[in-house]
């Protein structure tokens, strides 16, 4: 055990607070046990004086009796007994006095208190029948029962402390890396509150790890198509079309860097949306420029309604599902249209072979044999924005129309 652990000090603590009280039940056990001999002995001497002072007088007579029965004492005036008592070998000497007349003997045996009086007249022994008070069991009882709740005390609060070790161990796990960790408890004491915020931070870690390398597979993916053109493109005569294109492929890049800055906002729970009320036209004319894919693919067939979002970032969403809309449909065509606040986009094509939840899973492709164009993060990154703009998404196949429709939550 380390001196400077916590469970150390807590050692020394309940060891010097037991210390202590053992120290002060000692005290409070031998001062019970004077004093209670000390009344005793007032008791033997107060009655002793007593029968003295009659005795000498009348001798043993039957109204000294009664005083001593109603002072609860006895005579003891067989000589048979008298003699077992007094030569017992546990008969304790507690006090002696004499006088001219009288020799007095206080004597304790087995807790009960006796007088010895000899007098020229005779011997006798008296037995104090005066219950002793008992201070020194109750004592003991109350020592007992707290020694009991303190040992009990700090087994639970070594058993209280046990999950710090199962914690410390996980801290070293996180510091590798290892998000797999999973420490949360129903109970409500401070450490396991502080066992479930770290449980939550390990999560929200992963989390943030998982949303960094998705962010870095999509740039690698997203910048792949505007860095070929543009390669393809420097081979080219350069013509005053050609710059024009080289130019747009700049744009496209800037454009790009633009957006992976602010997914990778979005999906660390970083971004603060800027949502205003924009024209559903503007956003699709945006995604559009975003894409760079030929306007004659996108057919509109919507309202131009108004929508209450963060332009950039929902234009990616729509960006990404027209996007998709094109590369799975038999056409190279997507439609987009409006029902009320619906957004709807509709391609022709085969119908997903799996639940539309399974999609939104980073890097999930399905079966079809056009994936390999993909990373399998559209899905993924459109749920995400529009979770964060209050929009659901639903997905509809009739007579070989796919429709995905945006709604407002």
């Amino acid at each position: 055990m380390k001196k400077d652990s916590i469970l150390f000090a807590i050692t020394v603590t309940f060891v010097t607070s037991l210390i202590l009280i053992l120290i002060s039940f000692v005290v409070l056990y031998v001062g019970s046990q004077k004093r209670e001999e000390h009344f005793m002995q007032k008791i033997n001497s107060d009655t002793t004086q007593m029968f003295f002072r009659e005795y000498r007088h009348n001798g043993l007579s039957k109204e000294l009796e009664e005083e001593l029965q109603i002072m609860n004492f006895s005579i003891i005036s067989d000589t048979q007994e008298q003699n077992k008592i007094l030569s017992d070998k546990k008969l304790l000497h507690v006090d002696e006095r004499t006088t001219r007349r009288a020799r007095f003997e206080q004597l304790k045996l087995n807790g009960k208190y006796y007088v010895y009086i000899q007098t020229p007249r005779g011997s006798v022994l008296l037995a104090n029948n005066n219950k002793s008070t008992n201070h020194q069991s109750t004592i003991l009882v109350i020592f007992s029962v707290i020694f009991l709740a303190f040992i009990f005390l700090y087994i639970t609060t070594l058993k209280k402390l046990k999950p710090l070790k199962a914690l410390r161990k996980k801290v070293q796990r996180l510091a590798n890396e290892d998000f797999e960790i999973d420490c949360a408890t129903t109970k409500q004491d401070e450490i396991s509150l502080l066992a479930n915020e770290f449980s939550k931070s390990a999560k929200k870690l992963k989390n943030l790890k998982e949303s960094r390398n998705i962010f870095i597979r999509n740039i690698m993916h997203e910048l792949k198509t505007p860095i070929t053109k543009g390669k393809f493109l420097t081979q080219l005569e350069q013509t005053e079309e050609n710059s024009e294109k080289m130019q747009k492929v700049f744009y496209r890049l800037e454009a790009l860097i633009n957006e992976f800055a602010s997914i990778e906002e979005l999906i660390s729970s970083k971004k603060v949306l800027d949502k205003k009320e924009y024209y559903l036209a503007d956003v699709i004319d945006n995604a559009v420029d975003l894409l760079m894919c030929d306007e004659n693919s996108v057919i509109q067939e919507y309202e131009n309604i108004k929508i209450n979002i963060d332009f950039k970032l929902f234009s990616i969403a729509i960006k990404n599902l027209i996007d998709n809309g094109i590369k799975y449909s038999e056409d190279s065509r997507v439609v987009v249209k409006t029902d009320a606040n619906k957004i709807i986009f509709e391609n022709r094509g085969k119908e997903l072979l799996y639940e539309l939840d399974a999609y939104y899973e980073p890097f999930f492709k399905g079966d079809n044999v056009q994936s390999n164009q993909s990373f399998g993060l559209g899905l993924y990154i459109v749920k995400n924005i529009l979770n964060a703009n209050e929009y659901s998404l639903k997905y509809e196949y009739t007579d070989g129309v796919n429709s995905f429709i945006l709604e407002k939550n």
